[in-house]
C-alpha cells in the first residue's frame, strides 16, 4: 500500500483529528481520499498533517516527525498565506527570499532522506474576502510572490506543480468568492473540491 502525506497549514488541516489518522479533516485531503479509496480500494493509505497557522519555516521545524520518520510515497504541500497573513499584526510573516530558501531546504533535505518520495507542490491563493479585504493589495501581491518563489522550488527541483489562483479565480464565473472561500482565504466544501480536482489531476498524470 503506498502512503500519501498532505502538509501544509489550516487549508489542509480542515479540523483534522490529531489522534485518529482515519479522519483525515473537512476539507480536500478527505476528498481526494474518498475518491482514491473509492476508485482503488486497498491501494492507498492516507496521512493528513497541515497544521492551523503553519508557515514554511514551520513546516521545516517539523520535517523529522511529521514528513520523513512517516516515510511517504507521495507527498503534497500547500504553504505561502500564512508567511503574508502573519505580518498583519503579529510582525511574524516570512518574507520571500526566505520563504524560497527555506521551501527549497526542506525539498532538499525530504529528497535526501527520501529520494524515492513523489512531491507534489501546490500553489498558494488568496481571493478578496472578510478576512483580506482591509489589506488586500498586500494579500493580492505578496501572495503571488509566494507562489511565483513556489513554482520555482518546484521547477528547481524537478517536482510537478499544482496551480490553483487561476483555479478560484475561474470559478468565480460561476458563483460568487463567497460560494468557494469562507473568508478569502479558507475554502467552502465547494472550494475544497476545486484543490482535490487540482491534486487528482496532477497525481493521475503518473
Amino acid at each position: 500500500m503506498k502512503k500519501i502525506l498532505f502538509m501544509g497549514d489550516s487549508i489542509t488541516d480542515a479540523v483534522r483529528q490529531r489522534d485518529n489518522d482515519c479522519f483525515a479533516g473537512n476539507g480536500y485531503p478527505t476528498l481526494v481520499a474518498a475518491r482514491l479509496g473509492y476508485d482503488y480500494p486497498g491501494e492507498y493509505g492516507f496521512l493528513n498533517r497541515g497544521i492551523s497557522g503553519n508557515r514554511v519555516t514551520d513546516l521545516l521545524s517539523r520535517i523529522k516527525s511529521d514528513m520523513i520518520n512517516l516515510k511517504p510515497d507521495v507527498m503534497s504541500i500547500l504553504i505561502g498565506v500564512n508567511d503574508v497573513w502573519h505580518e498583519i499584526g503579529l510582525c511574524n510573516g516570512v518574507h520571500t527570499e526566505l520563504f524560497e530558501t527555506v521551501y527549497d531546504l526542506l525539498i532538499k533535505e525530504l529528497k535526501a532522506a527520501l529520494p524515492e518520495l513523489r512531491i507534489m507542490i501546490m500553489e498558494p491563493f488568496v481571493r478578496p474576502g472578510s478576512a483580506t479585504e482591509e489589506h488586500w493589495d498586500y494579500f493580492q501581491d505578496e501572495v503571488a510572490l509566494r507562489a511565483a518563489a513556489a513554482a520555482r522550488v518546484a521547477e528547481k527541483n524537478g517536482l510537478e506543480f499544482i496551480p490553483l489562483q487561476a483555479r478560484m479565480e475561474e470559478a468565480e464565473q460561476l458563483a460568487p468568492t463567497s460560494h468557494w472561500l469562507i473568508d478569502g482565504v479558507h475554502p467552502t466544501a465547494a472550494g475544497h473540491e476545486i484543490i482535490a480536482r487540482a491534486w487528482i489531476e496532477t497525481f493521475m498524470k503518473k
